[in-house]
């Protein structure tokens, strides 16, 4: 089968590895919802577009070929090129979330423990375990204080900074460790951080724990009650690298699904005076059921083009339920990369490969397709000639064999407003792992995929 290192040679070549040496910066410094929000934002200020409250509380008018952005709760942006006709018509829609598998610190963290002070965690999303443990870790978040001063956390990613990290058990004396399975080699509630062991002098009490209180005080104007009011995420130290011999690929962390969200920004900045508007979203909570005010099945999405079109005088609930059912979205989201270490989970013919350009899948979900979107077949030959015309390469894939497992994306939220929807995304290895594996030919042709949705759909 055809790969897209196949197609690629000279100027186009190292356009593709250029591509991916920006995608391996908004990686490495966008760790959180929140900056990648910022950074996002940051990309689409510096092309031109507007704050979308700026021009609503200024009253300026909104037409044809204006480029806005509107960010919810600083979890969730929306980007929108606005096109020649009317948005009643429908608009072209990439959809993808910005939330990644990690570890959140409890509002109660601290504690000591015979001279170490660990801190309390809560994983969010669905991850193995065993797999977060011996790696050297970074705090990243922001903390409210009482009177609203807002402070940016991030520790353990500048050269010199100190990480932290969740120990595990010593081979040595792991025999009853390993009877265990999988899912119980390391317990939820295991998952401590430990944060430092040196004791605060003329402290009789949890001297350690009283060491670190102090410290958060002086170097970041933290108080331990202040944990109150924090979201502070732990996440793995480091930043993206090539990876393999050749430099191929790109191990980092989230690529889940950060790579479909750059790649998606990218795109739409891309977009000048299209025939119907270009939207990039960008959505917080996938990892955990896509609820709450940030999540896609929060209103900020739907009351965001209530606003746009009410000022450009297609108002009323009528004209927004057309746009929104007139609508086509990619949902840009990752598939389940062929490992050939692990073969025995894939059915071969409906899998995706790295190497191998943009996968759609049809359908996601488990046990029968529960959950699922499951795109309509006109909608896929649409999408078939726009990628033939424009020498895309893409592929198509299920996740993994029908019984043992599955997983769902935004997609069926956004269909159920009666859009066109389809998943397509890139693949990935190590998915949900601190360290994830893509493949730079596949970022690459996601983005020209993207750009030509945008433009022909």
């Amino acid at each position: 089968m055809k790969t897209v290192w196949d197609k690629t040679e000279g100027a186009q070549r190292d356009e593709l590895f250029a591509f991916n040496e920006g995608y391996k910066d908004f990686i490495s410094s966008s760790k959180t919802e929140r900056e990648c929000v910022a950074q996002t934002v940051r990309l689409a200020r510096e092309q031109g577009f507007r704050d979308l409250a700026d021009v609503l509380a200024q009253h300026q008018p909104i037409q044809a070929g204006d480029k806005l952005y509107a960010v919810n709760k600083d979890k969730d942006v929306a980007l929108f090129v606005i096109g020649q006709r009317p948005m009643s018509e429908g608009m072209n829609i990439l959809g993808a979330h910005i939330d990644s598998p990690r570890l959140d610190v409890k509002q109660h963290p601290l504690y000591e423990d015979h001279g170490l002070t660990l801190m309390d965690t809560h994983y969010y999303g669905g991850i193995k375990k065993y797999q977060w443990v011996a790696l050297p870790m970074a705090l990243h978040g922001v903390v409210f204080k009482k009177d609203g001063t807002r402070i940016d956390l991030c520790i353990g990613e500048k050269e010199g900074d100190p990480v932290v990290g969740i120990s595990d058990l010593l081979v040595h004396l792991a025999s009853d460790q390993l009877q265990k399975t999988g899912a119980k080699v390391v317990e939820g509630e295991d998952l401590n951080v430990l944060v430092g062991s040196i004791p605060c002098p003329n402290e009789e009490k949890d001297p350690v724990r009283a060491a670190i209180v102090k410290l958060l005080k002086e170097q970041y104007n933290i108080e331990e009650e202040d944990f109150l009011s924090a979201e502070i995420e732990v996440v793995p130290a480091g930043k993206a690298r090539d990876y393999g011999l050749d430099r191929s690929m790109i191990i980092g962390y989230g690529h889940d699904d950060r790579v479909c969200a750059y790649t998606s920004a990218m795109a739409i900045l891309q977009m000048d005076k299209p025939e119907r508007t270009s939207v990039c979203l960008l959505v917080d909570k996938e990892e955990v059921g896509s609820n709450g005010a940030s999540g896609m099945h929060s209103r900020f999405f739907e009351n965001t083009v209530a606003e746009i079109m009410d000022r450009m005088g297609e108002t009323g609930d009528l004209n927004l339920r057309r746009a929104l059912q007139r609508s086509q979205m990619l949902s840009s989201d990752v598939s389940a990369g062929y490992d050939p270490n692990y073969p025995s989970v894939n059915e071969m013919k409906n899998t995706a490969f790295l190497g191998k350009g943009i996968c759609f899948n049809k359908y996601t979900g488990s046990r029968g397709k529960s959950g699922c979107n499951d795109a309509n077949p006109e909608f896929i030959a649409l999408l078939r000639r726009i990628m033939e015309e424009e020498n895309v390469l893409f592929q198509t894939a299920e996740l993994g064999r029908i019984d043992q497992g599955g997983g769902g994306t935004i997609a069926y939220i956004l269909a159920n407003y009666n859009m066109e929807v389809i998943d397509a995304g890139i693949a990935v290895q190590n998915m949900h792992a601190p360290w994830e594996v893509v493949s730079k030919a596949d970022v690459y042709e996601a983005y020209r995929a993207y750009v030509a949705f945008l433009k022909k759909a």
